[in-house]
């Protein structure tokens, strides 16, 4: 699983400087006045869209991530994060998560569900609104019962790419069934390139150079350079 975390590395982490979002009541100086830091200080996204139980998706560099709409502009989701590992702080574990709280979770498989503002969880990108009604064959739960699983779930969690993500938990909360189709995507397409015909020719005749450039022609050497090509053969 060594190569799914190090490409977690690239497909989730995100620019938080680039992002990263004000605090509530923070200002910035406008050369137009007073009226333009009120327009600043208003909600960046109209929460009239949204409803408890939502499930809001946006993208990240190259997965999505997922959360679920709780109401009052608030949004619980979970991301990797080393924080909670090491603090109960509340003050602490609520700050927004930088690059190198994300990339120690991801390292160390720790992770936590939080609450974030709607601003702080899409970090600027467009949200998309129960994008997954479409996909799933369950029909999505009552919009309480949603939003308290994904209540009942806010804290330290464990983390896996491909066994519990930001979109197993979201699709658990609203569907009842912990499933992720872009790891289900993702993992389909490593089977297509390492499982094929073409990289059983290619694992043998790596195999017979190894051997020819050892000038070593062991049993074991031998049984290894028949036996790799035709599992990766038999598996394609």
């Amino acid at each position: 699983m060594i190569p799914l975390h190090l490409l977690t590395l690239i497909f989730i982490s995100t620019n938080v400087e680039g992002h990263k979002s004000q605090a509530p009541g923070e200002r910035r100086e406008h050369r137009d006045g007073e009226d333009e830091d009120e327009d600043f200080m208003r909600p960046r996204y109209d929460l009239s869209l949204y409803k408890r139980g939502d499930l809001l998706q946006v993208p990240r560099t190259l997965f999505l991530h997922f959360g679920i709409y709780l109401g009052n502009n608030r949004v619980a989701h979970l991301i990797p994060d080393i924080v909670p590992m090491f603090s109960t702080s509340q003050d602490i574990i609520c700050e927004v998560v930088t690059n190198l709280r994300l990339i120690m979770g991801l390292i160390t498989k720790n992770a936590s569900v939080r609450v974030d503002t709607v601003e702080d969880f899409a970090y600027g990108e467009k949200i998309q609104l129960n994008t997954m009604d479409h996909v799933c064959s369950q029909p999505p739960l009552d919009g309480e019962e949603i939003a308290r699983r994904a209540e009942k779930l806010v804290g330290p969690v464990a983390y896996s790419l491909p066994w519990f993500n930001s979109e197993h938990y979201v699709m658990y909360c609203r569907y009842g069934t912990a499933i992720s189709f872009q790891t289900y995507q993702f993992c389909s397409l490593l089977r297509k390139i390492f499982l094929s015909r073409s990289c059983a020719y290619l694992t043998a005749l790596i195999g017979a150079g190894i051997m020819c450039y050892l000038d070593s022609v062991t049993p074991a050497m031998t049984l290894c350079t028949i036996l790799i090509p035709f599992l990766i053969w038999m598996a394609s």
